[in-house]
């Protein structure tokens, strides 16, 4: 694992790493994935990128010198993409020591689409994926006519809002907007000047893909300025956004994910109390059912192709079709983008109903509100796949 382990977004590294950490000793307590040398158990290195892509290059270098085959990323579509394209490199120049690289968080578009690669596989739904479920709920809101769209300044942040003006213009042309900002990604310690211009804007609701601390600041200063509009979200249901938000945030803040613990069945809340179990600390409550999916997809994969090589090992995870605790999910190998469900959900007060769960002991939880089947999450694609040989 390739991640953010100090500086700003120290907490969301922490947090992944507890999520693969869990899956790694699942798949190890049922002895490993079966080879022909015998059963193998899969080990988890962690290196700190330090929210500098310089960092994750050079993690990466020492990480094969290790001799790690399959490398873990996710936080940063930036570093993601440097990422592609030096392990890209590296594979064409030393094909024995050949990697891939299983994406759980970085969600640009463009890394499945024109910078798709056979060595990267991507687990969770892309940013124009989570867009449209989002912009399923909004499109719904009649009482909207005003939207603020803000975002961190780099691929990813761009990408959410340019799909947001397109989709916007699309489904509801009617709504103005009213102000499309971005701010520096992981610098900002203050954000009540944003959140002032987001007021003075008279937008009455705020369109943002921005996550950690970026997020929670941001929704903080909202808070202490007065906004009363709504946040639609990619990540705010998680990592102190709800309790920085509290009362203000109940039926306001939307979140969209690929699970939330409250999806109403019983093999999601044994899930979710399963992890809670492992790890019981309320600031330890970060928990993604994709992270888990990859680690089946891997463990799955590895099987069916004997090896942990990186050409067979890629070929079969091209094929991977996996289940956990009822969600499902599979590969599409034309661009190497998993198909699963998404869910759309509202923050609400912890035994709300619906809210049988909260979110790191804030006492706010996410109503699920719509569930998106994986045929309707799916979206096409522009990659031209090169596979090797």
């Amino acid at each position: 694992m390739i991640e953010s382990l100090s500086g700003a977004f120290a907490n969301t590294g922490e947090a992944v790493f507890r999520n693969l950490l869990w899956a790694v000793e699942r798949v190890n307590a049922r002895g490993g994935v079966a080879t022909p040398q015998g059963r193998r158990l899969l080990q988890l290195e962690r290196y700190d990128s330090k929210g500098q892509n310089e960092e994750a290059l050079s993690a990466l270098r020492a990480a094969i010198d290790g001799g790690a085959q399959v490398v873990l990323q996710g936080n940063s579509s930036a570093t993601a993409a440097a990422l592609v394209d030096a392990i890209g490199r590296h594979n064409e120049r030393d094909p024995a020591k050949a990697v891939v690289f299983l994406n759980y968080s970085a969600v640009d578009p463009i890394l499945t689409n024109e910078k798709c690669s056979f060595w990267h596989f991507r687990f969770d739904a892309h940013a124009d994926m989570r867009m449209t479920a989002l912009m399923a709920e909004l499109r719904d809101d009649r009482a909207l006519k005003s939207v603020y769209l803000f975002g961190q300044d780099y691929s990813f942040g761009r990408a959410v809002l340019r799909e947001a003006r397109r989709q916007l213009g699309a489904q509801r042309p009617d709504v103005r907007i009213a102000g499309d900002e971005l701010h520096p990604l992981g610098r900002i310690k203050d954000f009540a000047p944003y959140a002032t211009k987001i007021q003075a804007s008279g937008a009455q609701a705020v369109i943002t893909g921005n996550w950690g601390n970026d997020l929670t600041l941001l929704v903080k200063a909202a808070r202490d300025v007065g906004y009363e509009g709504k946040f639609y979200t990619f990540y705010g249901n998680a990592l102190g956004a709800p309790a920085a938000i509290g009362d203000a945030g109940i039926g306001r803040v939307i979140a969209v994910a690929d699970w939330l613990p409250n999806v109403p069945t019983a093999q999601s809340e044994q899930f979710y109390r399963a992890f809670r179990q492992r790890f019981p600390k309320p600031t330890e409550d970060y928990v993604h059912m994709r992270m888990q999916l990859m680690i089946e997809a891997l463990a799955q994969a590895v099987e069916k192709a004997g090896t942990a090589d990186a050409i067979p090992l890629a070929r079969a995870l091209e094929q991977a079709d996996v289940s956990l605790f009822g969600q499902q999910g599979r590969m599409r190998a034309a661009d190497h983008q998993f198909q699963q469900s998404l869910v759309v959900g509202v923050m609400d007060k912890l035994g709300a109903p619906g809210v049988k769960f909260d979110v790191e002991g804030s006492g706010y939880g996410f109503r699920v509100v719509r569930q998106v089947a994986p045929a309707q999450a799916e979206m096409p694609h522009s990659c031209r796949m090169v596979r090797p040989g």
